[in-house]
């Protein structure tokens, strides 16, 4: 379903349901993105930026050069790591340009909400991570703009999610 925003002509919003969907929908923008990303994860279920195409992507933008940055913002990173998800192990390789935070204050914890924010004004968001529906645009500055607000107002309280780091012996 395509709804233009008012004043956003170039703006394509859809309606997104089911999980292949989403997929497909995270596909799009991380494709569209240049150098940065801004992922708000409660949850991060097993195919979730998990799969070849994805992963593919997340690397391309990791490595796009000096400008390139990724900012996770990952709830329960432990179990993350217990499950050996493959986003944090593409971190653990590219740590420079992947930067993983966890939320500590209660508030910012409740927050069930899911983000994808690039760079070039694409998003999608689900307002329930653990429901498979949500919106996404791209690209659509204006609708985008609150997300990332409230993205780095979290992100600056939030601490390094230091349990992901690769330990070298």
């Amino acid at each position: 379903m395509n709804v233009p925003a008012a004043g956003d002509d170039d703006a394509e919003h859809r309606v997104v349901e089911g999980r292949e969907a989403l997929a497909a929908a995270r596909l799009q923008l991380l494709a569209a993105a240049r150098h940065r990303l801004a992922l708000h994860l409660p949850l991060l279920g097993r195919d979730d930026y998990g799969n070849d195409a994805e992963l593919a992507e997340l690397k391309r933008i990791a490595t796009s050069g000096r400008r390139a940055e990724i900012r996770v913002l990952l709830h329960d990173p432990a179990t993350a790591l217990r499950d050996g998800h493959r986003l944090i192990m593409l971190f653990q390789r590219l740590s420079s340009a992947i930067q993983i935070r966890t939320p500590v204050e209660d508030v910012d914890r409740q927050c069930a909400s899911v983000w994808l924010l690039t760079d070039t004004g694409g998003y999608l968001f689900q307002p329930d991570a653990a429901r498979p529906q949500g919106r996404m645009a791209l690209p659509d500055r204006a609708a985008q703009a609150p997300l990332l607000q409230q993205f780095d107002e979290i992100w600056e309280r939030s601490a390094r999610a230091s349990e992901l780091q690769a330990l070298d012996l």
